[in-house]
């Protein structure tokens, strides 16, 4: 089966929620126009870190822009992923808490999942101003099993390996990687890909926050770890056609997990 991606390295404009959903709506009707299966926009696409008014900027994600993004999904018939901030009531007399979120959004504009960040990046104060996920979010998609992560969560290997072992063919991963470890950035995608033999899908922004520039390289890699597409330093909307018929070709080379031995290492 083959799976055409478009991939949105938007430049984030913080704190202009309305600005940047017209470049989304843009984008994901070009993505739409060019055959697009799905279409990946970057973390924090509506508002960027403008964490300081979180609360304010958030909504639940059956609303505010939550909601839009499901009609362009149904409009244009397209998955739409990319992460959100969301306000949530909270429990029990407890305050609202915001989260950092990515919200599949099925082509019909139903939810097929929710996926909160699990790992919060002190280095953005995430931790200061968000609560983190619970879980992981492994979707049972028409091309198979896809995990979400977001951003950081690609340092850290465990979850990316549970959904490899879940059954998933593919990692989509929204991002803000800045600039100076852009190095890290192109590692961790091709590592994830090659360890975990899965289609690795990361789409990162470009422009500035501040003193902070964000270097754009979003790609999708293969199960081999090969670069399908690779974009710039600019903004790009990016577009490929990926075979999924090739994990199952990877894997069947390199046996990786009938090989792995859990009963000598934790």
């Amino acid at each position: 089966m083959t799976l055409t991606i478009s991939i949105g390295q938007m430049n984030v404009c913080k704190g202009q929620p309305a600005h940047n959903l017209d470049t989304v709506r843009e984008w994901t009707a070009e993505a739409a126009r060019r055959g697009s299966d799905l279409v990946v926009f970057p973390e924090l696409w509506d508002t960027g870190y403008d964490l300081t008014r979180a609360l304010e900027l958030g909504t639940p994600t059956d609303r505010g822009r939550f909601a839009e993004v499901a009609e362009l999904a149904r409009q244009h018939h397209v998955h739409i992923v990319g992460s959100m901030l969301e306000a949530a009531a909270g429990q029990s007399g407890e305050s609202a808490r915001v989260y950092n979120t990515a919200v599949w959004f099925a082509p019909d504009g139903t939810q097929a999942g929710v996926y909160r960040k699990l790992h919060l990046f002190r280095g953005m104060q995430e931790d200061r101003y968000m609560a983190a996920g619970s879980s992981p979010v492994l979707l049972d998609l028409p091309w198979g099993r896809t995990g979400l992560a977001i951003c950081y969560d690609l340092r850290f290997p465990e979850l990316f390996q549970g959904y490899a072992l879940g059954g998933a063919v593919m990692a989509v991963i929204p991002a803000q990687w800045p600039h100076p470890r852009m190095a890290h950035w192109q590692t961790l995608l091709r590592a994830r890909a090659i360890e975990n033999q899965m289609i690795v899908v990361g789409c990162n922004r470009v422009g500035a926050d501040g003193d902070t520039r964000f270097g754009g390289r979003s790609a999708v890699i293969d199960a081999w770890g090969e670069p399908l597409v690779e974009g710039g330093e600019a903004e790009a909307l990016l577009t490929v056609e990926v075979d999924l018929g090739h994990v199952n070709d990877v894997r069947g080379r390199i046996p990786v997990f009938e090989d792995r031995r859990p009963d000598a290492y934790p």
